[in-house]
């Protein structure tokens, strides 16, 4: 069997990329931690950790990382069945921002976990689950990855919106091909596709936007406000604003995401309680398919 403090440490120390920021949440020394990763690399003859900057598990390191987080889940579950109380355990999930910021939070109260959340687009955030780095992930992609359920959530309602003031300088004749590929629009990140999915949608083509990088949910709002650009916002967040006439909509084309809960088959019950909470927070804020 393996030592479970000599697993927590190597997982500790790929988490938090170094071995100083992994004794702090261990509790132990420097020293300690290092002597556990080197006894469990020479229990397995292999190396289990790229020492560097930051540090990171190797392939097999993974494999037991992996290993590390699935018992602590399962044996939470089974203390929970003989009326113990679980011991503290960290549950890592991906999520996409605008789904933190606009329902995903309710589902995380008073659930027993310690939670470390990873922000990633919604078609990349599946990356995470595939390298066993998280339990599960809010996703757009429907089709579950092999040993992993999926759950549909409903789809997450944006809204192209711009001041009215930006609007009158930018695209006083509309939305046009020509008028898009001038007036700037707001983007995430590299992996933020949404503005540009739209575009292509509404228009019937594909046309290149000069953008703004802003990775924020709220600077996206925030931003259309004050005219800095264009972007796909939540209806939820935007509502009020367009009742206001602070923000008014680019055209009459809302653009559904479709979003769903994907999780290891073999955590499926350790984590049911999230996945009921999830599901319940989703009905609130995320429009049904």
């Amino acid at each position: 069997m393996f030592d479970p403090q000599q697993l927590a440490a190597l997982a500790a120390v790929h988490r938090r990329g170094a071995f100083h920021l992994a004794a702090s949440d261990l509790g132990v020394t420097q020293s300690a931690v290092s002597q556990r990763i080197k006894a469990l690399e020479d229990q397995v003859g292999a190396v289990l950790l790229l020492r560097g900057s930051p540090c990171q598990a190797t392939e097999a390191g993974m494999r037991l990382v992996r290993h590390f987080d699935t018992v602590a889940l399962l044996e939470n579950e089974v203390r929970r069945e003989f009326a113990q109380a679980p011991a503290s355990s960290t549950l890592r999930i991906a999520v996409n921002a605008d789904s933190l910021a606009t329902w995903f939070l309710p589902a995380l109260v008073g659930d027993g976990f310690l939670f470390d959340i990873t922000i990633d687009d919604e078609d990349a955030s599946q990356e995470w689950l595939l390298r066993g780095e998280v339990a599960g992930v809010v996703t757009a992609h429907k089709r579950p990855l092999q040993g992993c359920e999926t759950v549909a959530l409903g789809a997450l309602r944006y809204l192209p919106t711009a001041s009215p003031a930006y609007l009158a300088r930018w695209m006083p004749d509309g939305v046009t091909a020509q008028a898009l590929t001038r007036a700037p629009a707001l983007r995430f990140s590299d992996k933020d596709r949404l503005q540009d999915r739209w575009a292509e949608a509404h228009l019937g083509q594909p046309v290149t936007l000069p953008t703004h990088r802003l990775g924020s949910t709220q600077g996206f709002v925030e931003a259309c406000r004050l005219g800095i650009g264009w972007a796909l916002n939540p209806e939820v967040l935007v509502q009020d604003d367009l009742a206001r006439g602070d923000l008014v909509l680019l055209a009459d084309r809302p653009f559904d995401v479709p979003l769903y809960w994907q999780f290891n088959r073999l955590t499926a019950q350790a984590i049911a309680p999230l996945t009921r909470a999830i599901r319940n927070a989703a009905r609130v804020l995320v429009r049904p398919d």
